[in-house]
């Protein structure tokens, strides 16, 4: 089981990491666009629009990277400082809420969703269920990959640390 939960959680940086850097280019050659278009000549209308969107894509899935790699702000001040059983207690519950509050906002944004399921951009005229769709998604991944650190943690007795790799 400790097995399967590091395949996936190796599988899910290993698939965020190039769509990452796909999303940094695409995002720096829509802004140089919109930037040398309004220089050069007409500005080009849905550029904005794009790089809108694709910094809230890049955020949110930047958020899950964060997530897998453990390099959330975390204060761990007092964490660190508790007897090792009592950390493991503390880290187990935070994890729990953690998932808790991560399905609570994947259930929340599928409504919200469907509720904007009728809304189209201004300039691409795309739904903008496209542009929500990626908060239900880093949602599910990130309580996917608390999830995995919690059997971790029940397993190993190991909490994670920012610079421990996955197993």
């Amino acid at each position: 089981m400790l097995r399967l939960f590091g395949l996936m959680d190796r599988a899910i940086g290993a698939v965020l990491r190039p769509v990452l850097a796909a999303g940094m280019a695409a995002l720096i050659a829509v802004i140089t666009l919109q930037i040398v278009s309004r220089v050069a000549f007409t500005a080009v209308g849905w550029t904005e629009e794009v790089a809108r969107f694709l910094l809230v894509w890049l955020t949110f899935l930047g958020a899950v990277l964060a997530w897998q790699q453990h390099r959330h702000i975390a204060v761990g001040v007092l964490v660190d400082r508790l007897p090792d059983r009592t950390g493991r207690l503390v880290t187990g519950t935070a994890l729990v809420a953690g998932i808790a509050f991560l399905l609570a906002l994947a259930w929340i944004a599928r409504d919200y969703m469907a509720m904007q399921s009728f809304q189209k951009s201004a300039a691409l005229r795309v739904p903008m269920t496209y542009v929500y769709a990626v908060i239900p998604l880093s949602a599910v991944l990130m309580a996917v990959l608390a999830l995995s650190d919690l059997v971790r943690l029940a397993l190993t007795g190991r909490r994670p640390a920012p610079t421990e790799p996955v197993e």
